[in-house]
């Protein structure tokens, strides 16, 4: 069996990519196993900061790795927070510091202005091979106020497109089929089981 690793010290995202990955013959292993992981993430894209956090993990493990970066684009924002997503409201913050940051900056802002998408990419690093990245995006809309207790994050203020309900109003079975994490991972997924063959 194939270890993984998977370069986050984030149990959530840990906890999401395992149903997705289901099915292969891998060993999912956290980074943080291998020693403490805090890798400088000071790319100016997701697809530069999933390389540096799946090349950190290879480095320390010297095992197949992936990490993913994901990023909240808001139309009324200017694109932010983009990259800057988990830390929006200051190093240190919590969830609620960034929604209420976010929700504070669009105040006033009618909803057909509320546009935005979240996008993540997945880096993947074998030894030997040119590092691959693959990205997911799922569209919708910021709403006023907080709807749903599931997930993390933005969910609870994120509506997608077509569905009309946030990603906290979800089931993890829901958003595993739907979510930018999970097109990205699933493109991954692909990759890894030609690779594993």
């Amino acid at each position: 069996m194939r270890t993984l690793v998977i370069g986050t010290g984030n149990k959530h995202k840990v906890q999401e990519i395992a149903p997705l990955l289901g099915g292969l013959n891998v060993n999912l292993r956290a980074a943080g196993e291998f020693g403490p992981f805090n890798p400088v993430e000071d790319g100016n894209t997701l697809e530069e900061n999933a390389l540096i956090k799946a090349r950190a993990a290879y480095q320390m493990s010297h095992e197949w790795s992936i990490s993913d970066d994901t990023g909240l684009e808001i139309d009324a924002l200017n694109g932010r927070p983009g990259i800057y997503a988990a830390r929006y409201a200051g190093e240190g913050c919590s969830f609620e510091d960034n929604i209420y940051k976010v929700l504070r900056e669009m105040k006033g802002v009618p909803i057909k202005k509320r546009t935005a998408k979240f996008a993540c990419v997945i880096a993947l690093c074998i030894p030997g091979q040119k590092a691959q990245t693959f990205r997911g995006e799922c569209k919708g809309w910021i709403r006023t106020d907080r709807r749903g207790n599931g997930g993390f994050g933005y969910d609870p203020i994120f509506v997608i497109s077509g569905l009309e309900k946030t990603f906290a109003e979800l089931t993890t079975e829901e958003k595993n089929t739907i979510s930018h994490r999970a097109i990205a991972t699933k493109k991954c997924r692909d990759a890894l089981a030609a690779l594993l063959k």
